[in-house]
């Protein structure tokens, strides 16, 4: 089997890093597109020997970049696409129908409440969503929360997938060298109590309310902002304001694997943390949470649908509802709770990469099957037309 994935672009966040991991561990020939945007993960995809093309889109509707899409498809001779990110969902759908491909697949990553990947959702984001949709095979969803999104947007029951993320729970596994090693290089002192905050330096991670936790605790407590994004300024003058600067750290975006990139990669800053805390009140999965717990990590958080569609309890995770007064209480309990084992409970255990590509490829064969059958195919057509 061949297959193209097809992705709004390749900077440092966790759907572009959930790409790179997952591509290690499915037994496809895959070549991979993004359109826009070639960063560090398109550099580390290349690395592992995919071949990265960049289709230099210059914005949402720049419709130019449809038929370069529709010759890239043709000319590839895939038997599957299968798109990524809200931008690659609504246009490589249509490139793929277009050039004759029928079997095409679309996971839906950061689908929240009120927003997508980020951005407030309004009725046309949606409506134009729903419609692209129907060009599709099957639409993946990261959590049960968010296929019961879908469901409500009127995505049809039978089209919508389960496949979690996953990750690597040998990279997680907690070294006290690299621990040790990690804090040196980051400047800690000796005996620093390391909260931990993982993703997009964005307004709806809400990490404003750890830097206002950390004023609230001892001076002996560290905040670790691992990310980038257009938030960071304000976090800074936050930070400032509250007479924490001196306290708060900003890594920048990390990958997940060491390519030879200056800092330390993802789970060596995880392994520096006491504690993670995720204040985001909207997540698909939460990601950042069940990588913690891989690393041993006790967590706080306000939304993980990764834990909260289990059944409970999840071991070393505790949900928290409120601001910075919340969460430096939350912060003081654990510290007062002592350090436990860095092993990673069950619930880290369910989500191996390994798994979700197994699922993920029960998805590819049914979806290749349907395309080679006459009479699905037709009926498909039918309702991409309706």
């Amino acid at each position: 089997m061949r297959a193209l994935h097809i992705i709004t672009g390749l900077g440092v966040g966790g759907a572009e890093q959930q790409l790179r991991l997952l591509l290690r561990h499915l037994p496809v020939d895959c070549d991979v597109v993004t359109l826009t945007n070639p960063g560090a993960v398109a550099e580390g995809l290349a690395a592992d020997g995919v071949r990265v093309t960049h289709l230099g889109m210059g914005g949402n509707r720049d419709v130019t970049a449809l038929p370069r899409l529709v010759r890239l498809i043709r000319s590839g001779g895939y038997d599957l696409v299968h798109t990524h990110l809200y931008r690659a969902c609504v246009y490589g759908r249509l490139a793929a129908r277009v050039a004759g491909v029928r079997a095409v697949v679309a996971t839906e990553h950061s689908l929240g409440e009120s927003q997508m990947e980020g951005r407030r959702l309004t009725a046309g984001v949606r409506a134009l969503y729903v419609s692209s949709e129907r060009l599709g095979s099957a639409t993946v969803a990261v959590s049960p929360a968010v296929a019961d999104r879908l469901k409500r947007w009127g995505v049809p029951a039978p089209r919508i997938e389960v496949v979690p993320n996953g990750i690597d729970l040998d990279r997680f596994r907690f070294e006290a060298e690299r621990r040790a090693r990690t804090r040196r290089r980051l400047g800690l002192p000796e005996g620093a109590f390391v909260v931990g905050g993982v993703g997009r330096l964005t307004a709806g991670k809400r990490f404003d309310v750890l830097v206002r936790a950390l004023a609230r605790l001892p001076e002996d407590h560290w905040l670790l902002l691992v990310g980038g994004g257009p938030e960071e300024h304000t976090l800074r003058r936050t930070a400032r304001a509250a007479g924490v600067a001196d306290r708060v750290l900003f890594t920048g975006e990390r990958p997940y694997v060491a390519d030879g990139s200056p800092g330390p990669d993802l789970p060596s800053l995880t392994s520096a943390m006491d504690v993670l805390a995720s204040p985001s009140l909207e997540e698909a999965f939460g990601l950042a949470v069940v990588e913690a717990l891989a690393s041993g990590l006790p967590v706080v958080y306000a939304s993980c649908p990764a834990i909260e569609d289990l059944p409970p309890p999840a071991a070393g995770a505790r949900r928290v509802r409120g601001g910075p007064e919340a969460y430096a209480r939350a912060i003081a309990g654990v510290r007062a709770a002592g350090p436990l084992p860095r092993t990673a409970p069950q619930v880290a255990h369910r989500y191996s990469i390994t798994g979700s590509a197994d699922r993920l490829m029960d998805v590819y064969a049914a979806a290749v099957a349907r395309s080679s059958s006459p009479s699905s195919s037709s009926s498909s057509l039918g309702a991409s037309s309706s």
